[in-house]
């Protein structure tokens, strides 16, 4: 069982929040750390041994029989960067696969809202690249930082028993390389989060192209795809450059500092020499000490840099992780079966940026087991009306009530199986027919997919394709006709078999022969259950129990087909244009 997380605490707590699973390993890593650091701390201090000792008292013995000591160490030292190698990889996986479990989880509860107002690309960067820096910085920063302070403490610590004015030059000139890196530490906080917004449009350019390529093609409009494609790349470009020179201009500084460094002590070590205050064999041991901490010292360069790129990744994961769901389940949801199916609509407000009204003052009730059609001009509140049944939004004011229950007092999942979508938009994916249509009710077996196929009168079709339930759709359906897409998205619904039926333009894509053959299976599906019906095509409604008639946000008309063209008002004008 996942342990919750307090997302709304400092960012540091929440990263490290992510390594109390995996803390063995974590652990491995910086024990396999320490050890080949002090093995590295130890060969200075071993050469300065023999070259004191064993090899002036010509202990040639002793000096070889150490020299293979030596080796043996640095076999061991090769273990410890293996384990630190691919089980500190692997410590990063697994902090990954929580972070993006958590982010894609999370991501789930968000609104309709949320996504629209989000590119699918954009997204796709937060769950991939953002998490993939903070896994980097996961795995490679507390490791690196721990290599680097254990083994320049020590290197210090060790020389200052040598000579402690050459240490104490090193304790000198180690702050201004901390002054350097504070130094420039903003900067490239800024630079790196700039890189991670541009790559995050990139790639929201990228997939709606991709997405959109056929539309691209039928209207050859690959030049004006490519021209919003070069900007974003440019945009990302400059981003780039920015990032890199600020990491130019650190990298330079360090370089310095690491180049200055063996200089600073060989002047230094050269004038206690002269001052016979020190002697080679030291200058030399010195020497190799500064060699030993240089390569941690690079370390914390390239710590830098992660930490710049793992931070931006985090406050950007950290950002979506504290977004709330407007649409909560209530803290205690009414018991809710759907029984009759009755729904009421009262006095309902709904605007979706607070400003412009979409429906206004929505007074409707649909009785259990009744056939209602919802029909109107385009932007008229259709779609939108029928989606706060669901509560894919919630009303603004006013409420909505399946059964005498406000939809706001049922679980969202309670509520959502009771209800059967087909949206005018169908979606398809990228999988066989058989496990679209099961997407329906995944529990179902291969015997009740088929049945619920032959409802759709797509069953026939299916049997004719070569791999017949094993077919690949292919990416949105890519690979079947628009009304083989529509048949499948019906069939979903046959198999969930839910108590109320929302049929947003259901079938808008099938032609005329299709569309009577399913219309008496969509009769059958509709006895005992509330079904909605949103069309444009009102010859398919005339004998629906009730017509609601919605513009404007507004219900304008309502009644039977014959009710309302007696009236002869706005909807006998619609569907006598739809005649012609």
């Amino acid at each position: 069982m996942k342990t919750a997380k307090n997302f709304n605490s400092k960012p540091m707590r929440i990263f490290f929040s992510y390594f109390r699973p995996h803390y063995k390993l974590f652990l491995l890593d910086l024990i396999c750390a320490l050890l080949a650091s002090l093995i590295d701390l130890a060969f200075p201090m071993v050469a300065r041994k023999a070259m004191y000792d064993m090899l002036p008292g010509k202990e040639y013995e002793t000096f070889f029989t150490v020299m293979v000591l030596v080796a043996v160490a640095f076999l061991l030292r090769i273990a410890m960067n293996y384990i630190i190698t691919y089980w500190g990889h692997m410590f990063g996986v697994r902090v990954e696969a929580d972070l993006r479990d958590d982010l894609f989880s999370h991501i789930q509860t968000l609104d309709f809202r949320f996504f629209d107002n989000n590119k699918t690309g954009q997204l796709m960067n937060r769950m991939t690249g953002d998490l993939f820096e903070i896994t980097e910085l996961a795995h490679h920063g507390p490791e690196d930082l721990f290599i680097a302070f254990v083994t320049i403490l020590g290197s210090v610590i060790i020389m200052a028993t040598i000579q402690w004015q050459l240490a104490l030059l090193i304790v000198v000139i180690i702050p201004i390389f901390l002054f350097i890196v504070i130094l420039c530490r903003k900067r490239m906080v800024l630079a790196s989060k700039k890189v991670k917004v541009k790559m995050a449009e990139i790639n929201g350019e990228i997939e709606s192209a991709l997405s959109g390529i056929r539309t691209s093609k039928a209207f050859a409009n690959e030049a004006a795809d490519y021209g919003k494609f070069a900007k974003a790349n440019e945009q990302f470009k400059t981003a780039k450059c920015d990032n890199y020179k600020a990491f130019g201009q650190f990298n330079s500084s360090l370089e310095y500092f690491l180049c200055i460094m063996p200089v600073a002590i060989l002047a230094c070590g050269g004038w206690l020499i002269m001052k016979d205050q020190m002697n080679y064999v030291d200058l030399i041991t010195f020497y190799l000490f500064v060699s030993t901490f240089i390569n941690p010292i690079r370390k914390l360069s390239n710590f830098t840099e992660m930490f710049m790129n793992g931070w931006a990744g985090l406050t950007r994961f950290i950002e979506i992780m504290r977004l709330a769901p407007e649409i909560k389940d209530p803290q205690k949801p009414a018991v809710f079966r759907c029984g009759k199916g009755d729904i009421r609509l009262d006095h309902v407000d709904f605007t979706y940026d607070g400003v412009a009204e979409v429906l206004h003052g929505i007074d409707l009730t649909i009785q259990g087991g009744k056939t209602v059609a919802v029909v109107g001009p385009s932007g008229g509140g259709k779609s939108t009306l029928c989606q706060l049944i669901p509560r894919f939004y919630d009303v603004s004011s006013g409420f909505v009530a399946i059964d005498g229950t406000d939809v706001r007092q049922i679980r969202k999942e309670d509520l959502r199986r009771a209800v059967g979508i087909i949206q005018q938009d169908v979606f398809l994916f990228a999988d066989t027919i058989m496990e679209n249509i099961r997407y329906g009710l995944p529990e179902a077996s291969d015997e009740a997919v088929m049945d619920a196929a032959r409802k759709a009168e797509i069953y026939d079709d299916i049997m004719q394709m070569p791999e017949k339930f094993q077919t690949y759709t292919g990416e949105r359906g890519v690979l079947l006709s628009g009304g083989q897409k529509q048949r499948i998205a019906i069939a979903r619904i046959f198999l969930k078999n839910p108590p109320i039926l929302i049929l947003d333009e259901a079938t808008s894509a099938l032609d005329t022969v299709t569309e009577a053959k399913i219309q008496q299976a969509f009769d059958k599906l509709a006895e005992g259950r509330t079904s909605i019906i949103i069309a444009h095509r009102l010859s398919t409604i005339k004998n629906v129990d009730r017509i609601i008639l919605v513009d404007e946000g507004q219900i304008k008309e309502a009644g039977t087909h014959e009710e309302l063209m007696a009236r002869n008002g706005q909807y006998a004008a619609l569907y006598r244009a739809s005649m012609l």
